[in-house]
């Protein structure tokens, strides 16, 4: 099976979820007797190239453009799709973050082919491949095999997949992509952020999340500055959200984000079936919660009953004198 991975940059960077889903791609194209190759799109990017020989692609096709120099979906899709004809593509692998979950369905759609969206695990048995995800808000599990001979798409959960080296030739082919600015509907100028903004917590390996408990917008600072010495994300349940306390794009749950760091810190967070959904399958879960009846500590691996204002400071300085060496 040739197995294609949409390898996504941001700022000239390789993301870690896209080395994931080649290590991925790499492993079912092993165990299906197929080639992994990887498209890469962007301007000024072909050096990124070897980073993806190392995780497993035998080609990586390289759209290096002014087209491509912002992220559309409608200019990605179409140079997508024409390295997936190219290649030969029988599967086509995209990371779960927020650029692979909306472009995922664009080339999919093109291509005429099914999409399976948040895999968590795969297995192959007799050179035909099967995908696991969870459903029902996690309650549930469901295992799907593709039709035979039809190709389609898969969208990965980041942070379940490892990195492995697994190096091969990661040949680069300029890839004739075909796409002129006419054929676009629309073309990203410019793309602004936030000032300082932190991880997304989609993509973090440590997550550091607030819920009612914290009282109040301004006392998020206190999980900011853990999650700075951490190097991990801020994240927030719907209730503090729903307060207007932090940004949406923070939202952890089943209406918000769905995460897989390896470390979870739950922060005033109760546990309410909507917030599991999005984290129990954190690697380590640790709560933090006046209260010891809270559902949270249900799932969690370590909880901490006591005050939040007082452990999480304490745990910040903790850090902070095992880096310095103390």
């Amino acid at each position: 099976m040739n197995v294609l991975v949409f390898a996504e940059q941001r700022d000239g960077k390789l993301k870690k979820a896209s080395l994931e889903a080649m290590s991925a791609g790499r492993d079912l194209a092993d165990a299906t007797g197929g080639s992994a190759a990887a498209v890469l799109l962007g301007k000024g990017i072909s050096g990124l190239a070897e980073a993806l020989g190392r995780a497993g692609a035998d080609k990586v096709f390289v759209g290096d453009d002014a087209l491509f120099a912002n992220y559309s979906n409608d200019a990605y899709g179409l140079a997508a799709g024409k390295a997936a004809q190219v290649f030969g593509a029988e599967a086509l692998l995209f990371s779960g973050t927020a650029m692979g979950k909306d472009l995922a369905p664009k080339v999919t759609a093109r291509l005429g082919i099914g999409l399976l969206s948040d895999v968590t695990e795969f297995s192959v048995e007799g050179g035909i491949p099967s995908f696991r995800r969870p459903v029902y808000a996690g309650k549930a599990f469901e295992t799907l095999v593709p039709a035979a001979g039809k190709a389609f798409g898969v969208t990965l959960r980041p942070n379940v997949f490892p990195v492995k080296e697994a190096p091969k030739a990661g040949e680069v082919v300029g890839l004739d992509h075909g796409v002129a600015a006419g054929d676009l509907k629309a073309v990203v100028e410019k793309i602004l952020t936030a000032q300082g903004e932190l991880l997304d917590v989609a993509e973090a390996n440590v997550i550091i999340s607030g819920g009612r408990g914290m009282k109040g917008p301004e006392n998020y600072k206190i999980l900011e500055d853990l999650a700075k010495e951490l190097g991990g994300a801020v994240g927030a349940s719907r209730a503090a959200v729903d307060a207007g306390w932090i940004e949406h794009s923070h939202q952890v749950g089943q209406t918000g984000k769905v995460v897989s760091p390896g470390l979870y810190i739950a922060c005033g967070i109760s546990g309410a079936i909507q917030h599991l959904a999005g984290m129990s399958s954190s690697k380590v879960i640790v709560a933090i919660n006046k209260d010891p009846e809270a559902p949270i500590f249900k799932v969690a691996t370590y909880g901490i009953v006591g005050d939040l204002f007082e452990v999480v400071p304490l745990m910040t300085q903790a850090v902070k004198a095992m880096k310095a060496g103390g």
